[in-house]
């Protein structure tokens, strides 16, 4: 979060971030838990793939400062960002809003 927030830290990185903890929180899998064996694949696969290509898209020399602060001041890292989990929630409940309607 530390590197996130930081501004020299790439557009990209940012946004493949976003789309990882929205997937992390979302309800929905790729690929629903329920199917026996692929449906926990998804979450083995596809989450370390996101987190590894976001450390990837992030240079350096800001992921060793956000780590040296985190070592430094663990207090940062348990601040919540009740923005960002509102604004899934509200998007999945728009969601469910325009489902439920069209069903109708």
């Amino acid at each position: 979060m530390i590197a996130y927030r930081d501004s020299r830290t790439p557009l990209s990185a940012k946004i493949l971030i976003g789309i990882t903890v929205g997937y992390l929180l979302s309800p929905i899998d790729l690929i629903p838990d329920f199917i026996p064996v692929l449906g926990f694949l998804d979450d083995v696969i596809i989450v370390p793939l996101l987190i590894a290509i976001s450390i990837k898209l992030i240079p350096s020399k800001i992921l060793e400062e956000a780590r040296k602060k985190a070592k430094s001041n663990p207090q940062t890292l348990k601040k919540t960002n009740w923005i960002f989990a509102i604004l899934i929630i509200t998007l999945w409940l728009l969601l469910l809003y325009f489902v439920f309607r069209r069903l109708r």
